[in-house]
């Protein structure tokens, strides 16, 4: 059970679904920027069967241009006034690495889950605001940052290595008092495409640690370099791919394509309870 201001039940796997208000995401960037624009993807994502909507304003996208505080903070600001208004019950997710952004978005708008690419690593300040607050936080692996983790990403063991991460992090979440906490092994963030596929290979590691897995490989380029295809064309890898995850145990799809992503589930759950 996840805690937020109402209780999210991950006893069946969901889906979140992605709102980018940026200009420059990998696949669908400057595509919600206008209220009209984010009023019709709120409600398609709501529509389709999600159960979170995930709202980032920083392209993390390989080499993604910095986007500054107060930019980000508007830009996230905008687009959550719009998701309280038409869909005031549904849990917001926020893509933000900025403790500072974090906090002032939930003195608005009130409880939110606390979506960290950097797993604590790029603000000293996220894991005291997270016990403070006591939020949901979704701890994420990467190795670097956004504009260099594609840099040659090297690792001796990748599926050890973000365990090993994992647990570091969640003793000192811990230590603070944290036990809300939700994984994410951190797709394309500083791996390259075989580290991608080692780790899914592996996944049932991390759904093993005690905490809810969150799986996060909408389109990525470990689907669409390997298909010699483009993020536009990877819908189809990305459910052959979810679909995989359901079955190692993950609790929540990241996802582009919310309708998809539910008919995975339903599909995967038929098929467990026949085994």
């Amino acid at each position: 059970m996840l805690r937020c201001h109402q209780e999210i039940d991950l006893s069946t796997p969901m889906v979140m679904g992605i709102l980018n208000c940026t200009t420059d995401s990998f696949y669908d960037g400057g595509r919600y920027l206008s209220e009209k624009e984010i009023i019709k993807r709120i409600n398609t994502i709501v529509e389709e069967g999600a159960g979170i909507i995930d709202v980032g304003a920083y392209s993390t996208k390989p080499g993604a241009r910095e986007v500054g505080e107060k930019e980000e903070l508007m830009r996230l600001d905008f687009a959550l006034e719009l998701i309280r208004k038409y869909h005031p019950h549904i849990p917001i997710s926020v893509d933000t690495f900025r403790a500072e952004v974090a906090k002032e978005l939930t003195k608005c708008f009130g409880d939110l889950i606390i979506n960290d690419i950097s797993g604590g690593t790029l603000d000293a300040g996220m894991f005291d605001f997270i016990a403070a607050s006591g939020l949901p936080y979704i701890l994420m692996h990467i190795q670097g940052t956004p504009q260099n983790m594609q840099d040659k990403p090297v690792y001796q063991d990748v599926t050890r290595e973000v365990k090993e991460f994992f647990e570091v992090r969640i003793k000192q979440l811990n230590d603070k008092g944290v036990d809300n906490i939700i994984l994410d092994p951190g797709f394309g963030f500083g791996k390259t495409v075989a580290h991608n596929y080692e780790l899914l290979q592996h996944t049932d590691i991390f759904s093993a640690m005690g905490y809810p897995m969150l799986i996060g490989i909408s389109r990525k380029s470990m689907i669409y370099k390997l298909l010699n295809q483009t993020p536009e064309t990877a819908l189809n890898g990305t459910t052959v791919l979810n679909t995989i995850a359901l079955l190692k145990g993950a609790k929540i799809l990241r996802v582009h394509d919310v309708k998809e992503a539910v008919e995975a589930i339903r599909i995967v759950e038929m098929y467990q309870k026949t085994v």
